[in-house]
């Protein structure tokens, strides 16, 4: 078969015939689309979280090093990071339905593998296969349902449905992984996905549409390799602070190399003919300041769970499954939020929406910041946390509605990956930087009453950067309208 590059003018016409009798079809039951497409964002969420309780079985099980236990984490987190736009660019090239059942295939196959493994590298290996599985998987979930739901009111609430998966699958991860190690084994926190995957890929084989650009491109492979190695080096350089700290080589070296590698690979998207990255939509309104503010917005917000869960066990006592339940109010309060946004976005509009629940999460995160070392549970974590994540919800949902809405629909996958890798990369840079900033208050005091402080610090910090991010998003956000074209 001839190259895309050298087809002659009859070739590509029947080519572009054929993608023109099979456009993207509407199913009949779209909120099934909307369903499958959410329990594959829930699955690549709760695996960023809930191996965590389950760190201590796996340490006493397989002898892990410390530094091995925090690769469980790292391992994931740095490969979801890294492929994520390769990903998203991969499902609007060659089909988001495959990329999605090669994604969730991945994933399943490697939980599979993690739960069995019988030593470190084994399950070391398996979480960075998950990590890829998940960067494949997690902009088609998105993109899936802008396809197959139509732009409009119907497809704020799609998206408002998609948002409160993901805020709950974040949440959800104590509570599963606090269960599923007291009841059966830390394996079980990787096995649970296996039967799930495997329903979901089989009803997605036979449900889920197609779609894809269509046009005939190929990938820009020096555009994938600079971007997936930068990303992922950036993850890295990022994971070791928590450790190293921000001064010494182990994280100077690979954040300065990861600048260095994004900025060849914007060098490189100018001058070739199909970007992996057309920075023609970074010039987008709404594209633009949409992931500016995910970014902001997750560098303040994703720190929650992991500074009230150490407040929780460190502080007042609780065990880890008391701690995971403790936080299921306000996983209920971001579904409450993502799912009132769409109302609120068609009276206010999107801008508004999102700078109100800035404003709300900002609140709650001053509220969090009097905590005290002997705080109760009402008052310490209750309702602050239902603030925070209330107004997560429904800052969130706007946000990823203009961008998605902001591009054409040949870059509906990559315009997703990136939604996902700002989140991403915001929660990881914002969770060291708090993690550092709660080190510096208790300077090494573990107290109750010293950690309370650094925590407190942590939420204050949160606040403030809400602050920033809401009113600079009320001047740059494009206003009632959701195309924000510049």
């Amino acid at each position: 078969m001839p190259d895309v590059g050298t087809m002659t003018p009859m070739s590509r016409a029947i080519e572009e015939s054929r993608s023109a009798a099979s456009p993207p079809t509407v199913p009949a039951a779209p909120w099934l689309v909307v369903a499958l497409a959410c329990v594959g964002q829930f699955l690549v969420v709760l695996d960023v979280s809930v191996v965590n309780v389950a760190l201590p079985s796996m340490r006493a099980d397989l002898g892990l090093s410390v530094s091995g236990l925090q690769w469980v984490v790292n391992a994931y987190s740095i490969a979801f990071a890294g492929f994520m736009l390769l990903g998203g660019r991969a499902g609007d090239l060659y089909g988001r339905k495959r990329t999605f059942l090669v994604g969730l295939a991945l994933f399943t196959l490697a939980s599979l593998g993690g739960g069995l493994a019988q030593n470190g590298t084994q399950l070391l290996l398996a979480r960075a296969v998950q990590g890829l599985g998940a960067a494949v998987l997690a902009p088609s979930t998105l993109t899936i349902i802008t396809s197959a739901v139509p732009e409009g009111p119907a497809r704020t609430r799609a998206v408002a449905t998609w948002t409160a998966v993901g805020a709950a699958g974040g949440a959800a991860g104590g509570v599963v992984g606090g269960i599923l190690v007291d009841v059966l084994s830390w394996r079980w926190v990787l096995l649970i996905n296996v039967p799930v995957g495997a329903l979901v890929l089989l009803a997605a084989a036979r449900l889920l549409p197609e779609s894809r650009a269509g046009d005939g491109r190929r990938l820009d492979l020096p555009g994938a390799l600079l971007a997936t190695t930068g990303l992922a080096v950036l993850a890295y350089g990022i994971v070791q602070t928590e450790t190293e700290g921000w001064t010494a080589a182990a994280t100077l070296v690979p954040l300065t190399a990861a600048v260095a590698l994004i900025g060849l690979f914007l060098v490189v998207e100018t001058r070739t003919t199909a970007p992996l990255m057309p920075l023609k939509l970074l010039r987008l309104r709404a594209v633009a300041s949409a992931n500016v503010a995910i970014f902001a917005a997750g560098s303040a917000m994703f720190c929650m769970w992991f500074f009230i869960t150490l407040y929780a066990q460190n502080v007042l006592g609780y065990s880890p499954l008391r701690a995971g339940f403790a936080q299921v109010p306000s996983a209920l309060a971001a579904l409450v939020g993502s799912k009132t946004a769409p109302r609120v976005m068609r009276v206010l509009g999107a801008r508004a929406t999102e700078v109100a629940g800035a404003a709300v999460a900002a609140v709650g995160f001053g509220w969090q910041s009097t905590m005290t070392a002997d705080g109760t549970y009402v008052t310490a974590i209750l309702l602050p946390g239902i603030l925070m994540m209330l107004g997560a919800g429904l800052a969130t949902t706007p946000l990823a509605t203009l961008a998605v809405s902001g591009a054409a629909p040949r870059d509906a996958g990559l315009v997703s990956g990136l939604v996902n890798t700002s989140r991403t990369m915001g929660g990881s840079l914002g969770l060291a930087v708090m993690s550092t900033i709660a080190a510096s208050r208790t300077d090494g005091a573990t107290s109750g009453v010293a950690l309370t402080e650094g925590y407190a610090l942590v939420f204050r910090t949160a606040a403030g950067v809400l602050v920033v991010a809401g009113v600079l998003m009320a001047v740059w956000l494009p206003g009632r309208g959701v195309s924000g074209r510049a």
